[in-house]
């Protein structure tokens, strides 16, 4: 039977809307802003039985133009009623796909815009602009608070196939009533003109080509690992169930691990809550450029349709996701998922000197769960990796095209990097939050944080070189919002004291975090308070059914202050108990040439490795590869 966690399918969706829509919820000057599942209780799920009498629930967003409202809805699908409705007030919910391309148009047929532009930069043929919509934030102006706005940036093409990027239209902002869908006003800055190249990326515009690239094939003669039921997977010891929605976008559900003939839970919910991606250029035309890329603009409405051998190679299996446009009008983005395998090198190796003939190698295999976000100008792809020794690790690989603005000739901008003649990037970092909902055979759990020390020079240390792990097992919120370490190379590790390894030590997860950031913006300032989330890397708190997102439920143009900095507050115990673990990381990006006009992709990531959650190494019984004729002198 189906996993009570798999997302909505297309029919079910459409079923929402129109339960909506005969309770009378659907007024023609209202959009759904998104629809999923309404996921069952834990209680429920980790039963493992009767999940064919648990009822179809979904919820869903909506927001009323005319009326500058947001409401709240649930559903139960199995009854086909609406179950609760409530209206949210003094929010802005996320932008909608349909607000984007109503936006540009709206800014497009606007005769203010049109003439300054051509008085600015003489362009008079509006067909070749591009208007990318841009959340309007906050910055403690009134219209901020009672309007629902958007603050384009635009760019223009030399013919429809450029790449407008290449030449921002600096000094020329129009603000945008989303209600209304009309130019409020158009904000003219000092003109600078526009840079004179193009740069194009499109493999039809790129001359001369590299030709010595031979093909490279990645066969699955026997087929995938392995076995999809639905949106529930299972691959050798690992099951666990895959989801999707329109503001999250890739999220995964009841992960476990086989071990001696049980399956033992590992994490209940990973999921990407929140991200922003601040500026540095106080200069007019950018200093309000930050990007709320989950809250804002839906990291699942933005998903793209994966393509075999270009996004994912291998033997490749897909998955759908099923949302719907503002209207509630289903809306399906094939091959949002990709799941596949990939060869990792070695597992493990060794070679006894007394066996030299018989060295024990592991090749190391790792399942992927992927999907792809464009917000705009930038790409996002998203890998979750679980490997066969128990490892889980989660990448982000940031693409696509930066955000760029045009200066004078001969310029050079202090807050970013010239790329191009007349072109700058401006500097920027991107902060990404995860949420882990652990539930390490069990849902009592503990968190310690771990900090290496030396010991001090003394009669038990003769020669100075001895040093230890300390752990400090977290026992309120405040107590654990920590910031990353180096000195003592500070990682984090997940526990649960009531379950003992056969070392008699708890069971347990580590977490290694990878490369981050500190915000470099003020704490003043108004995107760092609507993203109080970036203030410490890591953050624990009790599991609560309405805290999933580190920003809060509505970041868009908010006043700040809520999420996970509101919430921890309460200073809540945390040891012992259901723990959810809030991961930010950061990347700061000092642009260069090279980034330019493509980005070549960057990575950034954390690891989760078991840590007395197995009696010995999960891989050793890997079976070996199949030995292969191989040159002299080459190695595993």
């Amino acid at each position: 039977m189906p996993h009570p966690l798999e997302p909505l399918s297309a029919a079910e969706v459409s079923r929402a809307v129109t339960v909506l829509a005969a309770a009378g919820k659907l007024a023609p000057t209202m959009r759904v802003v998104s629809v999923m599942l309404k996921e069952p209780s834990k209680v429920e799920v980790h039963a493992g039985t009767g999940w064919e009498a648990l009822p179809r629930e979904a919820a869903a967003v909506l927001f009323d133009n005319a009326t500058n409202s947001c409401f709240e809805a649930e559903l139960n699908l199995s009854a086909e009623a609406v179950t609760a409705f409530r209206h949210v007030p003094g929010v802005q919910p996320t932008m909608t796909i349909d607000e984007q391309v109503e936006c540009e148009r709206a800014v497009l047929n606007d005769a203010a815009f049109a003439d300054a532009i051509k008085r600015h930069h003489g362009i008079t043929d509006t067909a070749l602009v591009m208007v990318d919509i841009w959340s309007a934030g906050f910055y403690g102006n009134a219209e901020e608070k009672g309007m629902r706005l958007a603050r384009p940036l635009c760019f223009v093409r030399s013919d429809p196939t450029d790449n407008g990027y290449a030449r921002p239209i600096e000094g020329i902002r129009p603000v945008v009533d989303l209600n209304a869908m009309r130019v409020i006003r158009v904000e003219e800055y000092a003109p600078v003109p526009l840079p004179p190249g193009s740069a194009n990326y499109a493999s039809a515009r790129v001359p001369n080509q590299r030709a010595d690239i031979k093909p490279l094939a990645i066969t699955q003669p026997d087929g995938p690992g392995f076995v999809l039921e639905g949106n529930a997977i299972s691959w050798q010891k690992w099951a666990l169930v895959i989801g999707f929605n329109a503001r999250e976008g890739l999220t995964l559900h009841h992960i476990r691990y086989r071990d001696q003939g049980r399956d033992r839970s590992i994490l209940y919910r990973a999921s990407l809550t929140e991200m922003v991606v601040p500026y540095a250029d106080p200069n007019p035309t950018q200093v309000r450029k930050n990007a709320f890329d989950v809250g804002e603009y839906g990291m699942g409405m933005c998903a793209n349709s994966l393509r075999l051998g270009c996004d994912c190679v291998g033997h490749i299996e897909y998955r759908d996701a099923h949302l719907c446009d503002s209207r509630g009008k289903s809306l399906t983005i094939e091959n949002a998922i990709c799941i596949h395998e990939e060869d990792y090198g070695i597992l493990w190796k060794h070679t006894d000197r007394r066996l030299p003939d018989a060295p024990e190698v592991r090749r190391s295999r790792r399942l992927v769960i992927s999907s792809v976000s464009t917000v705009e100008n930038y790409e996002y792809g998203f890998f979750w990796y679980f490997y066969q020794d128990g490892n889980i690790g989660f990448e982000i690989k940031l693409t696509g095209i930066l955000s760029l603005g045009a200066v004078n000739p001969g310029e050079k901008p202090p807050f970013g990097s010239i790329i191009a003649p007349q072109v700058y990037a401006p500097n920027h970092q991107h902060f990404f939050n995860v949420r882990l909902d652990f539930d390490l055979d069990g849902i009592a759990n503990t968190v310690q944080q771990l900090d290496v020390t030396a010991d001090p020079v003394g009669p038990d240390n003769p020669f100075e070189n001895a040093f230890r792990a300390k752990a400090t097992a977290l026992e309120t919120e405040k107590q654990a919002r920590a910031h990353l370490n180096l000195e003592t190379g500070r990682a984090w590790k997940v526990v649960n004291p009531a379950v003992k390894n056969a070392v008699g030590e708890p069971v347990g997860y580590k977490f290694f975090p990878g490369d981050n950031a500190f915000p470099f913006a003020s704490p003043n300032a108004w995107w760092r308070k609507r993203a109080g989330f970036v203030n410490h890397h890591v953050w624990v708190t009790p599991f609560a059914e309405g805290e999933k997102y580190a920003a809060g439920d509505y970041p868009n143009q908010s006043t700040g202050g809520d999420g996970l900095i509101k919430w921890t507050e309460a200073d809540r115990a945390i040891a012992d108990t259901d723990v959810v673990f809030w991961y930010t990381f950061g990347h700061t990006h000092i642009p260069r040439p090279e980034d330019y006009p493509v980005m070549p992709t960057a990575y950034i990531g954390f690891l989760l490795k078991p840590n007395g959650f197995f009696d010995l190494n999960p891989a050793n019984d890997v079976p070996p590869s199949e030995p292969k004729a191989k040159p002299a002198g080459c190695c595993h």
